[in-house]
């Protein structure tokens, strides 16, 4: 073969990884024109006029004039995500509560289903049972002739990625639990012959957060979560950071106190023991109550006494355990997600005070602490955008021309 000589399979896949960055920058940045997508990927304009077409063949984009102008000459094209009519359906699965949501092309959410329910040990069966139910109402409410690219759930668990299965979800009570399996067989069960992904909450917290909210534009994420357990999802130079089997970021299960409460997994003194939802409401005098640590924050911020320093309590320990987080993965963003939200606007002070004053300072004073750019949402959206990976790696392998193709 003469040098420089590019084989057809070369060329196929140098196609398929173009077309691949035209469709996740629409996905994530919204619509955008030839000439914007021209001057981003520096193809010539012939390319990407004939990549956008291919897009728009397989239904995946639409285009139309825009008012911005490629030169003296007509409107450059504006190239928009079919959203309405390519989606994703989406599962956020927590210990008391339950979401769903269609999420379409581009990352808007079309409707969604949210449950809320008292804390229990639900059998996987219960479960599964309001997935059919939120699946079959959000596909039913889907625009006639749209097309589901998968599903995608959010679990706070140990999840095997080899074939999602859920080894062990301590506030579950769920071991080796087949999720991703039976998820597939309801969605199946639907007339929708889908694949379905698993991962655990706190990393889809973190992709979502790092593609689409206070993540954005930083390369090393630290995405933590907390409501009965804590996790943590991390971003490591703009890509998950998983671990060997997938079981990274488990900080609640670091031991801060030796001496400390039994924790769920087996431990004693886990960080989560510490500053978890059933640590709060114990220094708040509320152990039993049918109360939330929103209350508890509601109540500090109105001036409670006990409340105040239940608050300040954990404060402490969110400290201990933050420190250690910083001093080993040196992150340049940690976002406060789950219940974290509501507390860290209240200790920030006193955690940054105590990041201050003791332990390694380079990686402290670099780090920046920030609340979730999309609220409570994240790992939904972050389960919509694990079910759209497939589909923005190889648009046309997973969707294929729907019209006119090549």
């Amino acid at each position: 073969m003469a040098p420089g000589t590019t084989t057809a399979g070369g060329q196929d896949r140098v196609r398929t990884r173009n077309l691949s960055a035209l469709l996740r920058h629409v996905h994530v940045h919204g619509p955008t024109t030839r000439a914007e997508l021209t001057a981003l990927t520096g193809l010539n304009r012939s390319t990407i006029g004939a990549l956008t077409t291919e897009l728009t063949n397989a239904e995946l984009v639409c285009e139309e004039p825009s008012a911005a102008r490629a030169g003296a000459g007509r409107p450059s094209l504006l190239v928009t995500p079919r959203g309405n009519q390519n989606y994703v359906l989406a599962f956020d699965i927590g210990v008391d509560y339950l979401f769903a949501a269609r999420v379409g092309l581009g990352g808007q959410v079309l409707d969604r289903r949210d449950l809320y329910r008292p804390r229990g040990e639900y059998p996987l069966s219960d479960v599964l049972g309001h997935v059919r139910r939120f699946a079959s109402e959000l596909i039913a409410g889907a625009r006639p002739g749209s097309w589901c690219a998968g599903g995608g759930v959010a679990i706070p668990a140990l999840v095997r990625h080899a074939d999602g299965l859920a080894r062990d979800a301590p506030n579950l009570v769920w071991q080796d639990a087949p999720l991703q399996a039976e998820i597939a067989d309801v969605l199946a069960g639907l007339g929708l012959r889908a694949p379905v992904h698993i991962r655990n909450d706190a990393d889809l917290g973190a992709l979502a957060e790092h593609l689409r909210g206070a993540g954005r534009g930083s390369d090393f994420v630290v995405y933590l979560t907390g409501e009965v357990g804590v996790g943590a999802g991390i971003i490591n130079n703009g890509r998950p950071l998983n671990g060997f089997g997938g079981y990274s970021g488990e900080i609640g299960h670091t031991v801060v106190n030796p001496t400390g409460r039994l924790c769920s997994c087996g431990l004693r003194g886990c960080w989560e023991t510490e500053v978890g939802e059933k640590a709060i409401l114990d220094a708040a005098g509320r152990q039993g109550a049918r109360t939330t640590v929103a209350e508890v924050v509601a109540a500090a911020r109105a001036g409670d006494g006990r409340s105040v320093a239940a608050v300040r309590h954990i404060g402490g320990w969110l400290a201990i355990g933050i420190g250690n987080l910083v001093s080993i993965l040196n992150p340049e963003v940690v976002i406060m997600g789950g219940m974290f939200r509501e507390i860290f606007p209240l200790v920030r002070d006193q955690v940054l005070s105590a990041l201050g004053t003791g332990g390694l300072q380079p990686p402290r004073q670099d780090v920046r602490f920030v609340l979730p750019g999309l609220g409570a949402d994240s790992t939904l959206l972050g389960a919509a955008e694990l079910a759209f990976a497939p589909l923005l790696d190889d648009p046309l392998g997973v969707r294929g021309p729907v019209r006119g193709g090549m």
